[in-house]
């Protein structure tokens, strides 16, 4: 009972220094012996999302072929078990036990001969298991499993810390990714520049090596594919490219409007040539994310890894995040586009007409067709590109400020303002000063100098 106590002191001295659970399980892997018949030490992690039991670290303190990050269905393992159950299992002769094969399989070609396996709870979550082997038959019965049932416990609280420690920090990753990937979309106005920062980002927090960008054109019933950011690539998969909307990935995403995440066995089951340039380029799986916006599908986000199963649902969740924003700025595109191109129409009808007007009618205030009227018009035409002062006179109302108007708009100073004056309300002694600014005789000359263009006698 005393080894025992000095045992659990041991295990919680090991504890207190290590945060990294590898490490942890080295150590006690070395510490345990002391006190039990113990060769392996290993932690199985429930996953949640998968619904698999994952062995997260097997450490021994013997020479072994160590061999950890197998996935195995709950039901077909030890460990998966003892999390449903919550019940220890002890199996004293592994050549006698014959529920698990795959998994004892391996563990008989490490030579080992009996294991224990308890559940690694806390007060708020079932989170795994942890098992025990030896290289001897028989090691674990009911007078050890108290104790290493007491070591399971002061693991658990450990893992617990440790793995809500990683959720913090990824949540944390992917709000920081989210707020990139914003800061992206409000500073690039070019493409293939947006899907590289949102791609670069992206890497820190969800591995794959080719990020594409769809936007489908209603007019030809496809893709255009307006950005690729695929590093390494085989030149298979070209940027601005057309691509088929049926019988491919993005396709099925963008009809149906719902994520997709695709697998190598599903990738060859699309009859197209698309697919097969993407197995081509070894992409084994991926996922495709419809670009809604105003319920209006505009396009994908395409993502793809050369690793098997690279994207779980929680992948999925954030890329359908980070897609929302690429939707909203797409579309924003697609409308500042269609009012250039609007605006641009509109200048180009406005100048059309004016020419048209001018055609028809140089001179837009003045209508007519008298052949007096138009010899007025053609001395105008004649006089107005000159800088040469210029007389009309003509009785009242006979249009002489039109005439004027008409000069001024055809002369290289129509961008200016035309000043009109009436010299016939500006007393006579006053004229000279009004116009010029001084009295009659300050100067030689003053009078013959000239400050404008008309005089409307």
């Amino acid at each position: 009972m005393i080894d025992r106590h000095k045992g659990l002191l041991e295990v919680s001295e090991a504890i207190a220094v290590h945060r990294d659970l590898t490490e942890l399980f080295r150590d006690l892997a070395q510490r345990l012996p002391q006190v039990v018949q113990v060769n392996f030490v290993a932690l199985s992690l429930h996953d949640p999302e998968r619904n698999v039991m994952r062995l997260h670290t097997l450490q021994a303190n013997v020479p072994a072929d160590i061999v950890g990050g197998h996935e195995e269905p709950v039901e077909e393992t030890p460990a998966g078990v003892v999390w449903q159950t919550q019940q220890p299992i002890l199996v004293p002769n592994l050549v006698d036990e014959s529920r698990w094969p795959k998994v004892t399989g391996r563990m008989q070609e490490d030579g080992i001969k009996s294991i224990c396996v308890v559940p690694l709870t806390t007060a708020l979550r079932r989170l795994g298991a942890m098992g025990f082997a030896s290289l001897q038959e028989g090691a674990y019965g009911e007078e050890n499993l108290e104790f290493l049932q007491q070591v399971s416990k002061q693991v658990a609280v450990t893992v617990d810390n440790v793995l809500h420690h990683q959720e913090l920090a990824r949540d944390r990753d992917r709000l920081q990714l989210l707020l990139e990937v914003n800061n992206a979309v409000v500073s690039s106005l070019e493409w293939q520049e947006l899907v590289t920062r949102i791609a670069s980002s992206l890497r820190r927090v969800i591995p794959h090596e080719a990020m594409s960008l769809y936007l489908h054109e209603a007019e030809t019933g496809t893709f255009r594919r307006l950005a690729l950011n695929f590093p390494g690539n085989k030149g298979l998969l070209q940027e601005d490219s057309e691509v088929p909307v049926g019988d491919t990935p993005a396709g099925s995403a963008f009809l149906s409007r719902k994520p997709l995440i695709f697998q190598e066995e599903g990738l060859r089951r699309f009859n197209s040539e698309t697919a097969r340039r993407l197995l081509a380029e070894g992409v084994k799986s991926g996922c495709c994310l419809p670009l809604v916006s105003h319920d209006r599908a505009l396009g994908t986000l395409n993502v793809g890894s050369t690793s098997k199963e690279a994207f779980t649902r929680a992948d999925m969740d954030l890329l359908t995040q980070v897609a929302g924003q690429i939707a909203i700025a797409l579309d924003n595109a697609l409308a500042y586009r269609q009012v250039s191109e609007l605006k641009d129409r509109l200048a180009k009808e406005k100048l059309y007409l004016e020419d048209e007007i001018r055609t028809e009618r140089n001179f837009e205030e003045i209508m007519g067709d008298s052949p007096a009227l138009k010899q007025v018009l053609k001395q105008v035409e004649i006089v107005a590109p000159t800088d040469s002062t210029v007389l009309i006179q003509g009785e009242t109302g006979t249009g002489k400020e039109l005439i004027a108007r008409a000069i001024h708009n055809l002369s290289g100073r129509r961008d200016r303002t035309f000043v009109k004056m009436n010299c016939a309300a500006i007393p006579t002694g006053l004229l000279e000063s009004e116009l010029f600014g001084h009295e009659r005789g300050a100067f030689t000359g003053a009078i013959a100098q000239k400050v404008g263009r008309f005089e409307l006698a």
